[in-house]
Protein backbone atom coordinates (compact mmCIF):
# COMPACT_ATOMS: atom_id res chain seq x y z
CA UNK A 1 0.00 0.00 0.00
CA UNK A 2 1.12 3.53 -1.26
CA UNK A 3 1.38 6.26 1.46
CA UNK A 4 1.78 10.16 1.62
CA UNK A 5 5.03 9.45 2.96
CA UNK A 6 6.91 7.90 -0.21
CA UNK A 7 8.79 10.26 -1.51
CA UNK A 8 10.71 10.94 -4.66
CA UNK A 9 13.53 13.51 -4.96
CA UNK A 10 15.68 14.84 -7.67
CA UNK A 11 18.81 17.30 -7.74
CA UNK A 12 18.48 20.88 -9.74
CA UNK A 13 20.95 23.29 -10.15
CA UNK A 14 20.21 27.32 -10.04
CA UNK A 15 21.03 28.62 -13.89
CA UNK A 16 21.37 32.20 -14.58
CA UNK A 17 18.92 31.56 -16.73
CA UNK A 18 16.42 30.82 -13.75
CA UNK A 19 17.25 34.55 -11.99
CA UNK A 20 14.91 37.22 -12.57
CA UNK A 21 15.21 40.65 -11.96
CA UNK A 22 15.13 40.42 -8.47
CA UNK A 23 17.92 38.63 -8.29
CA UNK A 24 16.31 35.46 -7.30
CA UNK A 25 14.30 32.40 -9.02
CA UNK A 26 11.71 33.45 -10.85
CA UNK A 27 8.35 32.04 -9.61
CA UNK A 28 7.39 30.02 -13.46
CA UNK A 29 11.21 28.24 -12.52
CA UNK A 30 9.77 26.58 -9.19
CA UNK A 31 6.45 25.61 -11.76
CA UNK A 32 8.64 23.61 -13.93
CA UNK A 33 10.64 22.30 -10.95
CA UNK A 34 7.50 21.04 -9.64
CA UNK A 35 6.52 19.52 -13.33
CA UNK A 36 10.17 18.22 -13.80
CA UNK A 37 10.30 15.80 -10.65
CA UNK A 38 6.50 14.91 -11.06
CA UNK A 39 7.27 14.05 -14.85
CA UNK A 40 10.80 12.26 -13.63
CA UNK A 41 9.05 10.47 -10.70
CA UNK A 42 6.46 9.15 -13.64
CA UNK A 43 9.38 7.98 -15.86
CA UNK A 44 11.57 6.49 -13.35
CA UNK A 45 8.49 3.78 -12.08
CA UNK A 46 5.61 3.77 -14.21
CA UNK A 47 5.94 0.59 -16.85
CA UNK A 48 7.06 1.35 -20.04
CA UNK A 49 3.51 0.27 -22.04
CA UNK A 50 1.69 2.40 -19.42
CA UNK A 51 3.94 5.53 -20.45
CA UNK A 52 3.26 5.20 -23.92
CA UNK A 53 -0.53 4.86 -23.55
CA UNK A 54 -1.17 7.61 -20.77
CA UNK A 55 0.25 11.60 -20.18
CA UNK A 56 -1.03 13.49 -17.64
CA UNK A 57 -2.31 17.05 -17.46
CA UNK A 58 -2.64 19.58 -14.98
CA UNK A 59 -5.58 20.73 -13.72
CA UNK A 60 -4.51 22.90 -11.10
CA UNK A 61 -1.64 24.08 -9.07
CA UNK A 62 -1.11 25.63 -5.65
CA UNK A 63 2.50 26.93 -4.96
CA UNK A 64 3.46 28.74 -1.42
CA UNK A 65 6.53 29.91 -1.82
CA UNK A 66 8.77 30.71 1.53
CA UNK A 67 11.94 31.86 0.71
CA UNK A 68 14.09 32.64 -2.11
CA UNK A 69 16.63 30.01 -4.26
CA UNK A 70 19.30 32.24 -5.37
CA UNK A 71 22.15 32.08 -8.10
CA UNK A 72 24.23 28.88 -7.72
CA UNK A 73 22.22 27.12 -5.14
CA UNK A 74 21.51 23.74 -5.31
CA UNK A 75 17.68 22.26 -5.31
CA UNK A 76 16.15 19.48 -3.78
CA UNK A 77 12.71 18.74 -5.63
CA UNK A 78 10.64 15.93 -3.69
CA UNK A 79 7.60 14.76 -4.27
CA UNK A 80 5.02 12.48 -3.52
CA UNK A 81 1.58 11.22 -4.13
CA UNK A 82 -1.98 11.52 -2.18
CA UNK A 83 -5.85 10.75 -2.57
CA UNK A 84 -7.19 10.29 -6.32
CA UNK A 85 -10.44 10.10 -7.75
CA UNK A 86 -11.83 8.86 -10.52
CA UNK A 87 -9.72 11.57 -13.15
CA UNK A 88 -7.92 13.65 -10.37
CA UNK A 89 -4.60 12.79 -8.63
CA UNK A 90 -3.20 15.14 -6.04
CA UNK A 91 0.60 15.08 -6.14
CA UNK A 92 2.87 16.83 -3.48
CA UNK A 93 6.09 19.12 -4.09
CA UNK A 94 8.65 20.47 -1.60
CA UNK A 95 11.57 22.39 -3.00
CA UNK A 96 14.20 22.82 -0.46
CA UNK A 97 17.40 24.22 -0.68
CA UNK A 98 20.53 21.12 -0.15
CA UNK A 99 22.97 23.53 1.69
CA UNK A 100 20.51 23.70 4.54
CA UNK A 101 17.62 22.17 4.17
CA UNK A 102 15.33 25.18 4.23
CA UNK A 103 12.18 24.73 2.41
CA UNK A 104 11.46 27.31 -0.13
CA UNK A 105 8.26 26.41 -1.55
CA UNK A 106 5.52 23.74 -1.18
CA UNK A 107 3.35 22.79 -3.90
CA UNK A 108 0.10 20.31 -4.59
CA UNK A 109 -1.03 19.79 -7.99
CA UNK A 110 -3.92 18.42 -9.50
CA UNK A 111 -2.96 15.88 -11.97
CA UNK A 112 -5.58 14.09 -14.76
CA UNK A 113 -4.53 10.93 -16.52
CA UNK A 114 -5.06 11.79 -20.52
CA UNK A 115 -5.24 9.38 -23.60
CA UNK A 116 -2.29 9.78 -25.73
CA UNK A 117 -3.88 9.04 -28.79
CA UNK A 118 -7.53 10.35 -28.02
CA UNK A 119 -6.61 13.69 -26.16
CA UNK A 120 -9.49 12.69 -23.58
CA UNK A 121 -9.20 11.87 -19.68
CA UNK A 122 -8.95 8.25 -19.24
CA UNK A 123 -9.73 5.54 -16.46
CA UNK A 124 -5.95 4.27 -14.90
CA UNK A 125 -5.08 0.56 -13.87
CA UNK A 126 -5.17 -0.85 -10.84
CA UNK A 127 -0.97 -1.22 -11.21
CA UNK A 128 -0.97 2.71 -12.31
CA UNK A 129 -3.88 3.66 -9.44
CA UNK A 130 -1.55 1.97 -6.93
CA UNK A 131 1.72 3.40 -7.72
CA UNK A 132 0.31 6.71 -8.11
CA UNK A 133 -1.93 7.23 -5.20
CA UNK A 134 -2.66 6.74 -1.76
CA UNK A 135 -5.09 3.36 -1.26
CA UNK A 136 -7.09 3.78 1.35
Amino acid sequence: MKTESERFEIRIEVQSADIDMQNHVNNVVYLQWVQDVATAHWSAIAPQEDQEKLVWVVRRHEIDYKRPALRDDTILARTWIGKASRFAFDRHTEIVRALDGKTLAVARTVWCPVDRNSGRPTEVSHEIRSLFSVIE
